[in-house]
């Protein structure tokens, strides 16, 4: 059964008695019913959803109509009234859809799409879905919906869509497929046998060609000008004096006749239409609640058949609207007159006393939105701030941040000061939209009112505990785990134990500071406590920013799958456009699709990333982005293009002084001068930095494979003990090179082994191609022994195509500055196989110091800095076999 709120969406326009009918249009839109979609599009008044109800009721189809408006742009909602419409269509069609729509958490609309289409697939007779005002759709996720849709639409549906104008759905391609039936504003304009029908049918005029041909040529055929016109000459003693003076442009027209039309009503009705015309939607108690009457039903109705461009909503002639065009005039004529009277009778009432009854209605019938909007506009501060704060959720925590934060924006400084939770509140709100500057103004100034209440009543003790709840968010911002807690305890200390929202936020703010203390398991804990209990109440920004926390642990712990899961699901929640923090979720992806090897994909979520975060004001998150650019340009070969962003990130780091930032630029840029040959530089910063995996990679590089294993062991005892993951399997991806590079090959396939083993259940795979030749080697003979699982092979495929797209910096055919002796050919050959320079020295009974002077020549020689690059360089040069 569809529930009444469904049925006013739901509807075919009557055909009134004065339509007139179009033969030539519906006769066109007939011929095109085989093809997938028909749209009729064009400004408004031209008349298309008359065309299409005309349409509709002639073609002998099942129908449905699904009237849209503002507040269906959300693919929840949009999805709901979708599946009503298929089940108006087809009564028995849509029954599997609803298990998914009832689910507390519904799954993504592409799944319900597709879930759709199962359903329509299992209607055997043709069909129609009408989706009317479809402009008023501007979710991205709603047209690449209705894009799969049509494109995977089974024969017997044929979808309508009518609109002022679309942009975003494929129209061009379905034009080149022949799968698509338009009908434009040119199509509309009514022809000059149509515009005579009109005025001699519906306005009961008897004009002469000539005035129709003069009123058609002055509307372009333009319908609502015809009507108005028709409207205006209704009574009118000199036709043709009137038809003589109607010129302009039909927008300028429609704005004299409007005040033709205001003119020919009565004083009643003039009144009722100026006074209805703040609402955005209207019914007859509304009306009567509004204006203080009892007859504002027969009058709707009253209007309906005076065709005085009222819109009927729903199929009980309960809802109605004003035509857009109409309103918007109404709206101005009434704005004009509050300016020259402060009341339009002499009862004293106005625009603002309107408002006010209109806020009174909506919150009696829970429309707490609208009732907050009326209350807003009637300049009913204490109203519009009690309806903000709300009784459990203020509307600021159910994702109506805009509206609140344009209202307290344009709140006097006064006003304010009377009320110390409307600056806590103006304080969350800009903290949640990334504007952090003017935050800790809002703080301040309402704790100066709050301390000069001397009783601390339970009311201000909240506040306190809000305002310190507040601080702790902000504290995230710059990393400070000590505010962070000092704060987030103060907040519980002090928020009602009824006040749920903000003392969610506080558990998630803990989350945060412990993660930044290292102490993950009591950081994952606080994130899913926030997320579950802000999932419950309904505080849709404390579950995004939870799910984001409650991602990155899961990637710390290397369950990559889940991570990307948790941080789409963060997606979900930010809304469209979405929050400045989802830059955030989006470089977790980044950081995933990295490690997965698909550095395409990393790189276009991490582009998305920058500009977001890049709004987030007196943050590092923008800082963060740029470094991980840096390392994918690193991974591509690209030093030079790395070497600028990592410079442009220790710039703007420095002279912000997001000092937290430098150790994660100083490992980046360890990796960069270990690549352009500067080791002494790369491990005086890795020293600088206390940066033990990067100075670990310096000792090998300077062939002091002894050093980075202890370095590394340090390393590694330290994440077994706090319990890191990541941390954990890079130091056993660096112990892996370190013991081949130290010439124990054993060992180090035992530690690859046991990194592939934490690796694997992730997927993750660059952490190892970024090593190159050793666990390349290594892998090898892992493989080779049929060690293990199919992963395996596909990390060795992966080094191996990295191996074959890295830039070479030699020709093979280049030759040597100086050719190697016989001694150094041998020193070389033994150093491929992986032993050590004593091992070497003993197999060839040399004294260490002539073996390393021996590998010093060998550098020299290939031009090299490490024993990696020797072994490749002489592979390049075919001075032994390639394995």
């Amino acid at each position: 059964m569809i529930t009444p709120i469904i049925a006013t969406k739901l509807y075919i326009p009557a055909l009134r008695s004065n339509a007139v009918l179009r033969p030539r249009l519906i006769k066109w839109l007939n011929q095109g019913l085989h093809r997938k979609l028909t749209v009729i599009s064009a400004a408004a008044g031209f008349g298309k959803t008359t065309l299409a109800s005309e349409w509709i009721r002639s073609c002998g189809r099942p129908s449905c109509w699904l009237s849209l408006d503002e507040g269906d742009d959300d693919p929840a909602a949009f999805m709901i009234y979708l599946h009503a419409a298929l089940m108006t269509a087809a009564p028995n069609a849509g029954v599997g859809m609803l298990k998914l729509l009832q689910a507390p958490k519904p799954p993504p609309i592409e799944t319900l799409i597709k879930a759709l289409l199962s359903e329509i697939a299992s209607i055997t007779h043709p069909f129609l879905v009408v989706l009317d005002d479809f402009h008023v759709i501007e979710n991205k996720s709603i047209h690449q919906a209705i894009t799969l849709l049509i494109e995977h639409l089974p024969p017997q549906m044929h979808l309508v869509i009518v609109a002022r104008e679309l942009q975003q759905l494929p129209l061009a391609q379905l034009r080149v497929r022949d799968q698509l039936t338009e009908v434009r504003a040119a199509d509309l304009r009514f022809t000059l046998s149509e515009a005579a029908e009109f005025f001699e049918q519906v306005m009961s005029l008897s004009l002469t060609t000539e005035h129709v041909a003069m009123l058609e040529e002055r509307t372009e055929g333009w319908i609502a000008g015809m009507q108005l016109a028709g409207l205006s000459m209704q009574g009118h003693g000199d036709t043709a004096s009137f038809i003589r003076s109607f010129t302009g442009s039909h927008i300028f027209v429609l704005d004299y006749l409007v005040e033709e039309v205001l003119q020919k009503q009565s004083a009643d009705i003039q009144a009722f239409l100026l006074r209805t015309s703040m609402l955005d939607r209207f019914c007859g108690p509304l009306c009567d609640a509004v204006l203080h009457s009892e007859n504002g039903q027969a009058t709707l109705e009253y209007l309906e058949r005076a065709n005085l461009f009222i819109v009927p909503l729903d199929n009980e002639r309960r809802w109605y609207r004003y035509h857009h065009l109409f309103g918007d005039l109404l709206r101005q004529r009434l704005a004009q007159k509050q300016q020259v009277s402060s009341s339009l009778d002499t009862a004293g009432e106005g625009l603002n006393e309107w408002h006010r009854r209109a806020s009174q209605w909506y919150e009696q019938h829970g429309f707490v939105l609208e009732a907050f909007h009326h209350a807003a506009a009637a300049q009913d501060i204490e109203g519009a701030a009690r309806l903000l704060e709300g009784e459990d959720v203020s509307l600021i925590f159910r994702g109506m941040v805009a509206p609140a934060l344009k209202w307290l924006n344009s709140l006097p400084e006064k006003e304010l000061k009377a009320r110390p939770s409307l600056f806590v509140l103006h304080a969350s709100a800009l903290l949640m939209t990334g504007q952090l500057s003017g935050v800790e103004q809002k703080l301040l100034a309402a704790e100066q009112l709050l301390q000069a209440d001397a009783c601390q009543d339970i009311k201000t003790r909240d506040l306190i505990g809000h305002t310190a709840s507040i601080r702790a968010t902000l504290a995230l911002s710059k990393h400070q785990p000590d505010i962070i807690l000092a704060q987030s305890r103060r907040a519980l200390e002090y928020l009602h134990p009824d006040n749920h929202p903000v003392r969610t936020a506080t558990i998630w703010t803990l989350g945060y500071a412990y993660q930044l203390q290292g102490d993950n398991g009591a950081a994952g804990k606080a994130y899913a406590e926030a997320l579950a209990s802000s999932e419950r109440i309904g505080h849709v920004i404390i579950s995004f920013m939870a799910a984001i926390g409650l991602a990155s642990i899961q990637e710390a712990d290397n369950l990559l799958v889940t991570a990307a899961e948790t941080y789409r699901y963060a997606l979900k929640l930010a809304g469209e456009p979405p929050l400045p923090a989802a830059g955030v979720a989006y470089l977790g992806l980044a950081r995933i699709y990295y490690q997965r090897n698909e550095l395409n994909a990393a790189e276009q979520y991490a582009q998305i990333a920058l500009p977001l975060s890049q709004q987030l004001e007196q943050t590092d998150r923008a800082i963060e982005v740029e470094v991980f650019l840096a390392r994918l340009m690193l991974a591509r070969g690209d030093i030079s293009g790395a070497a600028v962003l990592l410079a442009k990130a220790e710039h703007v780091a420095r002279q912000q002084q997001h000092v937290l930032q430098m150790p994660t630029i100083a490992e980046a840029q360890v990796l960069l001068l270990l690549r352009q040959g500067s080791t002494e530089a790369a491990a005086r910063l890795a020293a600088k930095n206390e940066l033990a995996i990067s100075g670990a990679k310096c000792e090998l590089a300077q062939g002091n494979p002894a050093a980075a294993l202890v370095i590394l062991e340090q390393w590694r005892e330290r994440a077994e003990a706090k319990g890191l993951p990541y941390e954990r399997l890079q130091a056993c991806v660096a112990q892996a090179v370190a013991w081949y590079e130290y010439g124990d090959k054993d060992k180090a396939t035992v530690m690859l082994t046991e990194a592939l083993v934490l690796a694997e259940s992730g997927g993750i795979i660059r952490i190892f191609v970024d090593e190159g030749l050793p666990i390349r080697k290594l892998l090898r003979e892992i493989v080779a022994r049929g060690a293990g699982s199919g992963y395996r092979a596909q990390v060795l495929a992966a080094c191996e195509a990295a191996e074959q797209a890295k830039p070479r910096l030699h020709q093979a055919n280049e030759p040597l500055i100086e050719p190697l002796t016989g001694r150094e050919l041998e020193v070389l050959q033994l150093i491929e196989q992986g032993l050590s320079n004593r091992q070497i020295s003993e197999q060839l009974h040399l004294a260490l110091s002539s073996v390393k002077g021996h590998n010093r020549n060998i550098f020299d020689k290939l031009q090299v800095k490490r024993r990696t690059e020797a072994v490749a360089r002489a592979r390049e040069l075919g001075l032994f076999e390639v394995e």
